[in-house]
């Protein structure tokens, strides 16, 4: 009977402590838009670099968050960052642009697509509201492609080159937040920095409003993000690319 109570006992503490770390699983939905300015440069690796014309064009980013009442396991965050980006050269007279196994000469127009998946595990260190700051590690998957293309006289494509990314970046994560108690106003700053590829970097900071509601919490944000990728034989190619411009962006806490 003693032991009967005891299992009982044992049962009813697990129980309750999952119950409890459900209860606690909170979720985090969100999506930024994005309107960069494009600049760098790129070529195979072992060439020199081309420097490319860049129009500025809306990018984005959506992510979902998951955070429970497990000390020892961290949070995750998936987000999906779409950079997007066209230029244009104009290659000397006598000079070539080797890429992709072909010559290109003249006028000439590039795609650079740096699209890329964060895959983020973070600890929460500090969460009221007044200070906030999580720590952790991140990989950005990258899934884009370098593209050149030859003009001919009418600006009309008429071969092209293609070098796919599909290679990642171990990143160091950090998200801090400042706010003012009572007025939801709050200052942020997330920043990623390349552990294995120390010259990439992706950070943001800006100023946030949170709305509370009865199901749900509302996030409105605007602020400025820059993403440097400056990399050598990065998946046969060497970069020196740059989105950087003001966003503004909403967020719903579960």
């Amino acid at each position: 009977m003693k032991k009967t109570l005891i299992a009982c006992a044992l049962l009813g503490s697990l129980v309750g402590t999952s119950a409890q770390a459900a209860s606690l699983i909170g979720f985090k939905v969100g999506g930024d838009y994005w309107k960069a300015d494009t600049s760098g440069t790129f070529a195979e690796n072992g060439q020199p670099q081309q420097d490319f014309n860049y129009s500025s064009d809306a990018q984005g980013s959506v992510w979902v968050a998951v955070e429970h009442g497990i000390p020892i396991l961290p949070n995750f965050k998936i987000r999906e960052n779409s950079l997007d980006s066209g230029g244009n050269a104009s290659l000397a007279t006598g000079t070539t642009m080797s890429f992709g196994g072909k010559e290109f000469t003249g006028d000439i127009s590039s795609n650079t697509d740096l699209s890329n998946t964060d895959f983020v595990l973070y600890y929460e260190l500090l969460d009221n509201d007044m200070v906030a700051l999580d720590l952790g590690a991140a990989y950005k998957k990258m899934h884009g492609s370098f593209r050149v293309n030859q003009l001919d006289t009418n600006g009309v494509s008429r071969q092209n080159s293609e070098k796919e990314l599909d290679s990642g970046i171990v990143m160091a994560y950090a998200d801090a937040q400042v706010g003012v108690p009572g007025l939801g106003l709050y200052g942020f700053a997330e920043v990623m920095v390349g552990v294995d590829e120390s010259s990439v970097y992706d950070y943001s900071v800006g100023l946030g409003w949170q709305f509370d509601g009865t199901a749900l919490d509302t996030k409105v944000r605007v602020g400025y993000r820059d993403f440097s990728f400056d990399v050598n034989d990065f998946d046969g190619v060497s970069t020196n690319s740059q989105f950087k411009g003001y966003f503004a962006g909403v967020e719903l806490v579960f």
